[in-house]
Parts: C-alpha cells; sequence; structure tokens
C-alpha cells in the first residue's frame, strides 16, 4: 500500500535527500454481473470488502444474501473484482445494472434541492436506538490516532472506524480515498454479516452527502467527522435521521440528531 520515493527536502539554508513512503493509488473496476459498473481511484487491498461496501452504498445490495459471489480476476492483488449476484436480485434492479460505467465519485450535474429529493425516496429513515454521553463519544474521537497507521507513515491516507451503540470498535479501513475508506470499512463487516451491529462511524474526512449516504445504507445513526461537514450532508442527515457532529479542538459540533448525545449540564446559547 506504500511505496519509496526519493525526494529533496529544502530548508532556508541547506537541502536534504530523502526517501520518503507515499500511498498507493491504483484503479479498482467493479465488474458487475460480468458487465463492468465502475472504476474507482483507490488504495490497493481490502477489494472484495471494498466491492461489497460500494454495492451496499449503491443499493446494488440490500444485504450480504445478495451476493452469490465475489471473485478477484488475478488473485489477491488483482485490480478487477467480479461481483456475481442472485438472479433475484439481478431482476430486481435491472435499472441500476443498466446505468452507464462511471468513473470514481463524480458530480452528477443535478442541484442540491434534487439530490435530497431522490435520496431521500431511496434512504430509509434512521430511528434513534442508543444515547451516548459526551465523554463517550470523544473516547471514540480520540481512538483515531491509533487507527490512521498508514497515515503515519505517508500523511496521505483517509480513515473510517465503525463501532457498536457502547463504543466497541468493529472495523477499521484507510484509504487514499474517503468514500473508499468508508466502502472498506462497512464491506468488512457486511461480509462477516456483522453490519447490523454498527451504530457509529468516525471519519477522518468531512462528511459529505454521499458519506451521509453510505452511512444511511449501512443504518448507521451516529456520524462524526474530523472536519466540518458540508451544507448538503447536514441537510440530509437532518432529513433521514442521522446525527452528524464533527470535531472541533476538545468538543464537537452536532449538527443534527442532538437527542443521541446527552446534554451537557448547561448551555450557552452564543453565536460567534
Amino acid at each position: 500500500m506504500l511505496k519509496k520515493h526519493s525526494t529533496i527536502y529544502y530548508l532556508p539554508e541547506k537541502q536534504r535527500i530523502y526517501d520518503r513512503e507515499l500511498i498507493l493509488e491504483e484503479p479498482l473496476t467493479i465488474n458487475i454481473q460480468g458487465k463492468n459498473h465502475a472504476v474507482i481511484m483507490r488504495t490497493p487491498g481490502y477489494e472484495k470488502a471494498h466491492a461489497a461496501g460500494f454495492c451496499l452504498a449503491e443499493g446494488i445490495i440490500d444485504t450480504c444474501a445478495d451476493i452469490a459471489d465475489i471473485a478477484l480476476c488475478d488473485g489477491d492483488s488483482s485490480n478487477i473484482a467480479s461481483v456475481i449476484l442472485t438472479r433475484e436480485r439481478a431482476d430486481k434492479i435491472t435499472h441500476i445494472l443498466n446505468k452507464s460505467m462511471y468513473i470514481s465519485q463524480t458530480g452528477c450535474g443535478l442541484c442540491g434541492r434534487e439530490i435530497i429529493d431522490d435520496l431521500k425516496d431511496n434512504l430509509n429513515f434512521i430511528h434513534q436506538g442508543f444515547t451516548i454521553s459526551f465523554n463517550g463519544a470523544m473516547n471514540i474521537v480520540n481512538q483515531m490516532k491509533g487507527i490512521q497507521k498508514l497515515r503515519k507513515r505517508c500523511f496521505s491516507s483517509h480513515a473510517a472506524a465503525l463501532f457498536t451503540h457502547d463504543s466497541k470498535k468493529l472495523s477499521q479501513a484507510e484509504d487514499v480515498g474517503r468514500h473508499n475508506a468508508l466502502d472498506k470499512a462497512i464491506g468488512i463487516l457486511l461480509l462477516k454479516e456483522r453490519l447490523a451491529m454498527a451504530a457509529i462511524a468516525l471519519l477522518s474526512s468531512r462528511a459529505s452527502y454521499e458519506m451521509v449516504q453510505k452511512c444511511a445504507r449501512a443504518k448507521i445513526e451516529l456520524i462524526i467527522s474530523m472536519a466540518r461537514p458540508t451544507a448538503l450532508a447536514v441537510e440530509l442527515a437532518e432529513n433521514i435521521g442521522i446525527t452528524l457532529a464533527s470535531v472541533r479542538d476538545n468538543g464537537l459540533y452536532v449538527f443534527t440528531g442532538r437527542s443521541r448525545i446527552a446534554n451537557p449540564d448547561t448551555l450557552e446559547n452564543t453565536l460567534q
């Protein structure tokens, strides 16, 4: 997942030559029912989990039982993951399978309102199943450094981790792409049929609407991101019942679903 590269480090009065580790970025072709469906730029690793998580996020599958098989065409180092669906599932989603192949996560040309309206029609509302204290949420946040092992070496990877409602870590993944890291973390649990245990997602990146969409498909109730979310992500999270929070210094901004975070003793009503 990493490759050494020689570089010159410039300082005010001197230069130094170093070997530095860079994160790999390679295409993964996801083949559905014998047809190339998507090409995603990602960091090699967890290809089957990545394909499974992607399929869940895109509505290609609803559960692991919808997958008949996932094969790597050239062994473990393959850049092609071939997903075979059950006949029943394939017949149910012909409208998705007939879409043109696309490359990575790119803009679709729709306005924000159209995106929200479309996603609301295809995502189930996430009802509240637990609450967590502020300290409990911050204890999860504090695990991010231990999760970002690749970043310590290359300073250019994203991470995602999933936890139970009582803060037990279930899965983690790193990738050059933030969408890919989340797909992998979800896919790891999906293939083990343990995704129903996941309630909290911790993201090293900002939470865009696509990240909220992926978590909604996995029935995640609480998303904590290390950077402030987009306005569209907040609107989507609010519409489908997800708690969306971001880290700032030693605190949390909670944008939606505040009832899942136990109230502090005092609340100061300030604008700044």
